[in-house]
């Protein structure tokens, strides 16, 4: 680590933390007897904390976002530049950066044409929620308003986005939650036997569970579906082999908009430009934030069709036609300076490969772990973007207990390696070991990774 700090500018830092700053998803009564873990600087895969200690970042700045790696000077260049050109103006006008990002962003999504830029992911997701809802009032009298959402999905932390969240636990306590929002059954081909599924066929029986919700609530009523393409706080699940298309299927069937949120699988994170490309559909909303400038600067976008967005300008003369939103830092600049250089980095350096390659790799390593193991009951994942789930028992698949999982996590850390695992989420399936390192990880990385979590699952289950 750079010491530009002191020892004493160090103290100082961490006396204001402790004494100013409310974090994220922590509770903070342990504050009161010991020190927060403060990160300093970052380069490449590596972090270092306040004491000097480094760490293998294998979340991506811990929740999915840095996908090329800290450190990069191409990218703090692009913005700085950009900031003393123009830093803001609002979104009603367009700016250099927004519209040539936008440009380059529709050349990686087939089929989408517009480019809506906005503050956050659970912003992003509110966009498309409000256009189905806005849709709904122009074209159906109201009536086409209901969105269905997937149980373990999640897709933001505002209360509309908690009412289209399948994880119990994030969402208790917030309520009364928006109305008109519908969960559909989960996809987790390993979890079959406990929604009483058939095992041949899996993937189009669970796609058929999302029919029987729409034709229980009335086609009538229902305008969207929301789906994560891999689903990721939930426990990382990849979609069986035929439930994409058959979703796909389902939804133009019942003339229902297909929302598909990339906010953790955009921009590379399983090894194509956005997770459903794996998958040959064609959604008419897609949002994104995380990887988009792999946090060098706030950004999300929610982008959609050429015929979603010719619904809101085909009267004129109607005052209120228009979707009549705003986004205060969507205007900001930087954003989507640092989000072409993020994207060029990925072209120039193919980490779109780098990430197939090393995910294949990454998951025959914990392959390995689980013969060894017992208690990894299965390992899955999609590029850079996998996780094992934990089991108590490899015959009856009971769950792990959640403090155990953490455990691992903790004993993980302890050794220099930042891992994740599902956490307060899914209630009795907060079980499963979470990975997705920056798209520039090597063998080495990979390795260090997995030889972490083999000691830590050694200790604690021993």
């Amino acid at each position: 680590m750079d010491g530009t700090l002191t020892q004493n500018d160090l103290s100082h830092v961490v006396d204001a933390d402790k004494a100013h700053v409310w974090h994220h998803l922590v509770q903070h009564k342990p504050f009161e007897t010991k020190d927060p873990n403060i990160i300093v600087e970052g380069k490449g895969l590596r972090v270092w904390n306040q004491a000097g200690k480094e760490h293998l970042d294998a979340v991506s700045g811990g929740v999915w976002t840095v996908n090329v790696g800290y450190g990069r000077e191409r990218i703090v260049k692009a913005v700085a530049d950009q900031l003393m050109k123009l830093n803001y103006f609002a979104g009603a006008a367009g700016s250099v950066p927004g519209a040539l990002f936008a440009e380059k962003l529709i050349q990686k999504m087939p089929g989408l044409s517009r480019v809506y830029y906005c503050n956050s992911g659970s912003e992003a997701n509110e966009k498309a929620f409000k256009m189905i809802r806005q849709i709904a009032h122009k074209r159906y009298g109201g009536s086409k308003h209901k969105i269905l959402y997937r149980h373990r999905d999640y897709h933001g932390t505002t209360i509309t986005a908690l009412s289209a969240g399948g994880q119990h636990e994030r969402n208790a306590q917030y309520g009364p939650y928006t109305p008109g929002f519908v969960e559909v059954p989960h996809c987790l081909e390993y979890r079959a036997a406990d929604q009483g599924a058939p095992v041949e066929n899996y993937g189009e029986w669970a796609a058929e569970q999302i029919e029987q919700v729409i034709l229980r609530e009335g086609p009538e009523t229902v305008g969207g579906l929301c789906l994560e393409p891999v689903t990721a706080g939930g426990g990382v699940i990849v979609p069986p082999e035929g439930y994409w298309q058959k979703v796909q299927d389902i939804c133009r069937k019942y003339d229902v908009l297909l929302h598909i949120d990339e906010v953790v699988c955009g921009v590379g994170r399983t090894g194509t430009w956005f997770g459903y490309q794996h998958y040959g559909v064609q959604p008419d909303f897609v949002t994104m934030a995380k990887g988009v400038a792999s946090g060098y600067a706030a950004i999300a976008c929610m982008v959609t069709t050429e015929a979603v967005f010719d619904m809101f300008k085909d009267d004129a003369s109607d005052p209120m036609n228009y979707f009549r939103d705003i986004s205060t830092f969507g205007g900001c600049t930087a954003g989507p300076a640092a989000a072409i250089e993020n994207m060029a980095i990925i072209e120039d350096e193919d980490l779109l490969g780098n990430t197939i390659a090393m995910g294949d790799y990454m998951l025959a390593r914990l392959g390995e772990l689980q013969d060894r193991h017992a208690v990894i009951g299965d390992v899955r994942g999609k590029g850079l973007f996998l996780g094992a789930e934990l089991v108590a028992d490899r015959d009856s698949r009971t769950p792990a207990e959640e403090a155990r999982v953490q455990a691992v996590v903790a004993d993980c850390m302890g050794q220099g390696v930042i891992i994740g695992a599902t956490n307060r989420s899914v209630p009795g399936y907060n079980n499963t070991l979470c990975f997705s390192p920056a798209l520039i990880a090597t063998k080495d990385d990979i390795d260090q990774i997995v030889d972490a979590v083999d000691g830590a699952l050694g200790r604690v289950f021993a």
